[in-house]
C-alpha cells in the first residue's frame, strides 16, 4: 500500500503537502461517516436484523477501533486506549489480535450507547491527528492511515446497506431520508459490445492505493465475447419472473435452486409481492422498469443470464472493457437518492455508481499474490474461498473509493448489498 499522492501547493515543502493532504482526508472521511449516521435515531443505530447486518453504531465504533488498534496503539508513544474492553466488542475478524464478540449478536450491545461511541471517535481522532502532526511524513504510518481510510469508506457503504435492511424490516417502511425518485424514462434496448480474443493485463500496478487482493497485475487470456452495454433493468427481470424463472429448476445452479426453495425467493429483495413497488432509502417507491434491478444474489443473476441465453462476464472481461473504454470510476454516481439510476447515452455505461455487478469469477488470489504479514494480512486473503467477485461500484459507494481494479466479493447467496446484473455472451 502507498501513501496518498502529493498535491503541489505554493510555499510549502512536499512533506508538508503530503501531511496536509492526509490530515484533511482523514478528517473528511471521518466526518462523512458521522454525517451518514445523522438522519438516524439512537434506536435505529442499535438494531441488527440479520447476522450479516451490523448496527450503525457498531460500524462507527469498529472503524475507530481499527485506527486505535493498528495505528495509535503501536505507533503513538504513551497512548492509552479509550476503553480496554472495546477491543472485544469492536474487533470484527482479526483473530491474530484477539477474540471478539459474536457477529450475529452485535445488536444485543445496548451499551456503550451512541453518545459514548461518538466520544470514542473524538478521542481517537484527536490522538490520530496529533500523531500525524508529529510523524505524518513517516511512509509506513501514512500507508496504514490510508488503509484505515479506505477501510472506513467500505463501512460507510455498509452503513447505508445495513440500515436499509433495518428500516425495511419496520412495517411502517420509514425512509432514511426524504425525497422521491426521478420520473420514469425509457431505456434503449440492450446491445452487446464485442470483446476481442487477446492476452490482457489486469490488476493494479503503480503507486496509487489499492487493496492487496488487486495485485499483482498479471496476464489473462480472453476468448472472443460480447459484453452488455448497460445493466439489466427491473422490467427485464420482471419478464424473467413472469416467465416462471423462480419456478424453473433447470435455470438454476444446484445450490441456487436449494436456496430458492429454502428461502422462498420469488422476487428480488425489497420488491413487494405485487411487483409494483420496492423499498428504497427514500422509503417505498414505485417500481421503475427502466432502473437497474438491484439486490439480487449471484444465484439469481446466473439464473437470469441462463434464461436470457447469456452468461455473466468474467472479471477480466469486465476490467478490460472498462479500461479500454477509458471510463473513469466514480462513487455514488451523482445520486443523492442512494438508488441506481436509468442508463443514459450509448456505448459501455453504468459501470460505476449504480450497482455492483456480479461476475462469473470466483474470489481467489491472483497469480503471485502474497498476503501481507501480521494482522493486516487477515484483511482480504483469508476470505479467498467460496465467494464470487463483483466489479464496479454502487449508488452508496462513497466518492473517491471506486477503482477499475477493485474486487468486491460476497457469498453467492448474499443479496442485501446493492448488487445487479450485466450480461455477457460467447462468440461462436
Amino acid at each position: 500500500m502507498s501513501a496518498l499522492p502529493d498535491i503541489a501547493q505554493p510555499d510549502v515543502t512536499q512533506t508538508e503537502v503530503t501531511l496536509q493532504t492526509l490530515r484533511h482526508r482523514y478528517q473528511a472521511v471521518r466526518d462523512h461517516s458521522v454525517a451518514l449516521a445523522a438522519p438516524l435515531s439512537a434506536e435505529d443505530m442499535t438494531v441488527q436484523t440479520m447476522a450479516d447486518v451490523s448496527p450503525t453504531k457498531w460500524h462507527l465504533a469498529h472503524t475507530t477501533w481499527f485506527f486505535e488498534n493498528f495505528i495509535l496503539h503501536p505507533h503513538a508513544k504513551g497512548y492509552r486506549r479509550f476503553n480496554e474492553r472495546y477491543g472485544y466488542l469492536f474487533n470484527s475478524y482479526y483473530y491474530t489480535v484477539g477474540q471478539m464478540h459474536p457477529r450475529p449478536q452485535r445488536g444485543q450491545i445496548t451499551r456503550p450507547g451512541v453518545d459514548q461511541i461518538m466520544a470514542y471517535r473524538a478521542y481517537v481522532d484527536e490522538h490520530l491527528l496529533n500523531l500525524l502532526g508529529e510523524r505524518g511524513d513517516d511512509p509506513e504510518l501514512a500507508q496504514l492511515v490510508t488503509l484505515g481510510l479506505h477501510h472506513e469508506q467500505q463501512h460507510q457503504e455498509l452503513i447505508l446497506t445495513d440500515i436499509k435492511h433495518v428500516l425495511a424490516a419496520n412495517p411502517l417502511c420509514p425512509a432514511y431520508r426524504d425525497g422521491s425518485l426521478s420520473a420514469v424514462v425509457s431505456v434503449a434496448p440492450l446491445e452487446f459490445l464485442p470483446g476481442s480474443r487477446e492476452l490482457v493485463d489486469i490488476g493494479s500496478e503503480g503507486a496509487d492505493f489499492c487493496f492487496d487482493n488487486e495485485r499483482p497485475r498479471h496476464r489473462q487470456w480472453l476468448e472472443p465475447h460480447r459484453l452488455g452495454d448497460r445493466l439489466i433493468t427491473n422490467g427485464e427481470f420482471l419478464e424473467f419472473i413472469r416467465d416462471g424463472g423462480y419456478r424453473t429448476p433447470e435455470l438454476w445452479l444446484s445450490d441456487g435452486w436449494a436456496t430458492v426453495q429454502a428461502q422462498g425467493w420469488d422476487r428480488p429483495l425489497y420488491w413487494n409481492r405485487e411487483y409494483n413497488s420496492e423499498f428504497t432509502l427514500l422509503g417505498e417507491q414505485a417500481l421503475d422498469p427502466s432502473r437497474p434491478v438491484c439486490h439480487v444474489s449471484y444465484y439469481e443473476a446466473d439464473a437470469f443470464a441462463r434464461w436470457a441465453g447469456a452468461r455473466l462476464p468474467t472479471e477480466a472481461e469486465w476490467e478490460t472493457a472498462v479500461e479500454q473504454a477509458g471510463i473513469e470510476p466514480v462513487g455514488q454516481g451523482g445520486h443523492s437518492a442512494f438508488h441506481p439510476d436509468t442508463a443514459q447515452g450509448s456505448g459501455l455505461r453504468q459501470c460505476f455508481g449504480d450497482v455492483w455487478q456480479w461476475t462469473s469469477s470466483p474470489y481467489v488470489q491472483y497469480p503471485g499474490y502474497r498476503a501481507p504479514a501480521g494482522a493486516i494480512g487477515e484483511y482480504n486473503g483469508k476470505f479467498m474461498c467460496n465467494q464470487m467477485v463483483l466489479r464496479g461500484s454502487s449508488c452508496v459507494t462513497p466518492p473517491g473509493h471506486a477503482r477499475i481494479t477493485y474486487r468486491n466479493f460476497f457469498y453467492p447467496g448474499d443479496r442485501w448489498q446493492f448488487m445487479g446484473i450485466r450480461l455477457a455472451k460467447d462468440i461462436d
